[in-house]
Parts: C-alpha cells; structure tokens; sequence
C-alpha cells in the first residue's frame, strides 16, 4: 500500500502531519535503524522518537539510508524531564538535532509537563524560539492535561500544534480531546492498542469477525475515524504492515459507539 493513503491532518499553524504514523518506544537502539527502516518500506511517513527513548540516532539513520525525500518523512521527538530550563531546553534540542543528523525536525513536543528543573511554561518560551528560528515546524505537548494546557496558553502567545496522550478503547480521554479540539490542538494517541490489553476484548473481536479485520486493525480504525493521529509501534515486520493496512475498510456507526463505550477510565 502507498504512502499516499494515508491521509494528512492540518495543524493549527498549517502544517501537515500524516494520521498514521510509526511509534519506536522501547525500540532497542541498536534495532532502530533496521525497524524504522522496515516501517518507511511499507509506506509509513510519520516516525516519532524521543530524547529519553534514546534511539533518535538510529531514526535518524533510516531517515538518511532510505533514499527516500527528507521533506516527505515527518519525523517527531520530545524533551526529556531534565531540560526544562530554558537554556536548557535549546542545548537539549541541539543534542537531538546532533543524535538524528538531520537539517530540521517536523515537530518537537515537551513530554510531560513536570521537570526535575525549570517549568513548562518557560520551557515553552524555548520551543517558540526554535519554531520562529525555522530548526523545528511545529511544537507542541505530550501527557497535558486541561489545567496545564491553560496555564501555559494563558502565559505564552503560540497554542501548541498537539497533545500527544494516551488513548484507546479503555481509555477514550474524550473530555481531554474535545478541549484540544475546541482550541485547534490536535489529539495524536500513543499506546493505541493499550500495549495489547484490548485486542481480547470480545466487542473487538466480535467487530473483526465480522469484518474479517484484527483487531489491532479494527482497533487503529476506530481511532483514524475518530480524528485522532496516531503512532502504533511494533517490531514484527508483519504487524507493521498490518497495522498500516487501515484505509480499505470502514467500521460503522454502530461498531464506533460499540467500542468507545469500552471505556474504563
């Protein structure tokens, strides 16, 4: 399947970033570059990666190695808990821009909003100064909540292009991603699949009989239908293929209330 399925989703500042994209969490470094690889061979686009995964260098090895154009791999990662100051921040940056040997980042998230040092919203302040010096496109946020997200839009100029959050069929996050949404952010879910706590659920597996889909896929479906961007990771070749094999079928109304009312949280 190409590329070119997977359809794009514009970020409040106009830049685009493909729904579908290819998480390397737990990712051994030295198994990076071989997987990342694996995944832009069957057509993903989207790699996020962050500086306390510490498997950057090995994004970017494949980014370089694939022989495929820089401007059309979206390539995200996220400051770690212990740059948060705002000198900090920039060398922190630096250090990822030297681990991916690339000429710009497509967008750089603060990943939690607590820090060993400094605070989120003059880490903030840092990342715009990145974005207006042209080294990253977009920035935005990883694990915000509703009251973080007003602290710092309330003291900063730029609302952040994304939240990346924990999201799935247990943990819907529904309140969290109608705020997002009402203030142009938009939601990106990691652990799409719960780390594989959903995909014996009998509503799921019910829906991909019917479908003939797995349930990892019925899962990923119900999500891009949703509007969220999301980042599945896996290191079986077979899988990642599966788990971008998502744009041929659609699951109904009923299977979208069916599932989301699988909500724990």
């Amino acid at each position: 399947m190409s590329s070119t399925a997977v359809p794009d989703v514009t970020l409040n500042n106009g830049v685009k970033i493909p729904q579908l994209g290819f998480g390397v969490y737990q990712i051994p470094p030295e198994d990076t570059r071989e997987v990342t690889l694996a995944a832009l061979e069957v057509g993903y686009r989207h790699i996020d990666t962050a500086q306390a995964y510490r498997n950057e260098k090995g994004v970017g090895q494949a980014v370089r190695d694939s022989g495929i154009d820089r401007a059309e791999i979206f390539v995200t990662s996220k400051l770690t808990g212990n740059a948060h100051a705002h000198d900090d921040a920039l060398r922190a940056f630096d250090r990822t821009m030297d681990e991916l040997g690339l000429d710009y980042l497509d967008l750089f998230l603060i990943h939690w909003p607590v820090a060993t040092d400094g605070d989120f919203v003059d880490t903030w302040s840092a990342l715009e100064e990145i974005e207006r010096s042209g080294r990253v496109k977009a920035i935005g946020v990883s694990n915000f909540g509703q009251d973080h997200l007003r602290r710092l839009m309330g003291a900063n100029t730029t609302v952040p292009a994304v939240n990346q959050i924990e999201v799935h069929p247990y943990r819907t996050e529904d309140s969290l991603r109608a705020f997002d949404a009402e203030h142009g952010i938009a939601t990106e879910a990691y652990s799409p699949i719960a780390q594989g706590k959903v995909l014996n659920d009998p509503v799921i597996s019910g829906i991909a009989a019917r479908t003939g889909r797995s349930t990892a896929q019925v899962t990923l479906r119900w999500q891009l239908q949703r509007g969220d961007i999301i980042i599945p990771k896996s290191v079986t070749p077979q899988r990642i293929r599966e788990n971008f094999e998502l744009f041929d079928f659609e699951l109904t109304e009923d299977d979208m209330t069916a599932i989301t009312g699988l909500n724990k949280a």
